[in-house]
């Protein structure tokens, strides 16, 4: 099959819409698919407000188009809500090409926490924007519970993985960690105001906090809790090394759809603490981690869980999997069409 995803989010932004994206192409290449991603990378493009990491491609509808028409796709996958995949949409609408989206992120929360707008009103964009696909692809019950509350039914569900053969329990821990108090609480992700890392910050569990990764709030943060240990982004095996660590994974977000890290935490034998919110309910067992209101009693909960039982939980979440349901939804909409 000849798959086009179009996306806003890309190289070189380190985020799971990207590291998901890259993930599943690189499946499905493997499995003989032909894979073309439209980014932004191939445009004019500008950072965007708050967020300068991101970059908004500058491009017309024809521009776009005339990627797609060259390419000549099967199936048309727009991942993101941000000006590519607008004008793709658009394409799509005027050429009557059926196409699928997904819901990565809690845009309207994010976009909210950010700046202040009610989310309800962005929810009016997020209709609008997918209402005409296919299949809304969404990784969890309760994104798919939300999307329905908000009018958008012809949800489809599409998991998550992780890359197996660096995330694992057998690991020596990060030499930044050797002879930290324990237990060493480990937070992995964007240093950033939606990911609500001061919550964790300010729990009063005995042990040492960590935090891994990078971003606008992170000098802020390291003056305010000069306690907290700060290692800056980490990859591949280095990060899975930083896992090996922790005693303990904290994610404190309240707006992810999901959360890689904590699945990448599980499969090193690390157990996860969150708030009882869309992520950590649909992913975490009563066998490997805890969520409570009270972020510091859902970390001395989660610390009581057993490493193995969570490893062997971690296991199941593979990227061939989240590949296969990926393509079953395009494929799906490929057989209606031919029925048709």
């Amino acid at each position: 099959m000849r798959i086009a995803i179009v996306t806003d989010a890309w190289e070189p932004q380190v985020n799971g819409v990207v590291r998901t994206l890259q993930s599943v192409r690189d499946v499905l290449v493997g499995q003989g698919h032909v894979v073309k991603v439209i980014s932004p990378d191939l445009f004019y493009s500008l950072p965007c407000p708050t967020y300068p990491e991101i970059r908004l491609a500058i491009t017309r509808t024809a521009s776009v188009g005339a990627m797609l028409e060259q390419f000549r796709p099967s199936a048309i996958h727009l991942a993101t809500e941000g000006p590519l995949c607008v004008a793709a949409r658009r394409w799509c609408l005027r050429n009557h090409r059926a196409f699928t989206t997904a819901y990565h992120t809690q845009f309207p929360d994010y976009v909210s926490a950010r700046s202040g707008v009610p989310a309800e009103w962005i929810w009016h964009y997020i209709r609008w924007f997918h209402a005409p696909s296919s299949a809304i692809l969404a990784s969890t019950p309760s994104i798919r519970e939300s999307l329905a509350a908000h009018g958008l039914k012809h949800v489809r569900h599409w998991g998550r993985g992780v890359d197996l053969a660096n995330f694992h329990p057998r690991l020596a821990p990060h030499p930044a960690m050797a002879g930290l108090a324990g237990p060493v609480q480990l937070y992995v992700g964007r240093v950033a105001v939606e990911k609500n890392i001061e919550a964790f910050l300010q729990t009063t569990h005995p042990g040492t906090k960590v935090v891994v990764g990078d971003g606008p709030a992170r000098a802020s943060l390291e003056a305010r809790f000069p306690d907290a240990h700060f290692l800056g982004p980490m990859f591949g095996a280095e990060l899975a090394s930083a896992y090996a660590g922790a005693d303990v994974f904290v994610f404190p977000s309240r707006t992810d759809t999901f959360g890689l890290v904590m699945i990448e935490a599980l499969a090193c034998g690390v157990p996860v603490a969150g708030y009882p919110v869309t992520g950590p309910i649909d992913v975490l067992t009563d066998a490997t981690g805890a969520t409570d209101e009270d972020l510091t009693v859902a970390i001395g909960r989660a610390l009581t869980k057993d490493r193995r039982a969570c490893a062997a939980y971690g296991r199941t979440f593979t990227w061939e999997a989240s590949a296969r349901q990926f393509l079953n939804a395009l494929v799906a909409r490929e057989e209606e069409d031919e029925a048709a």
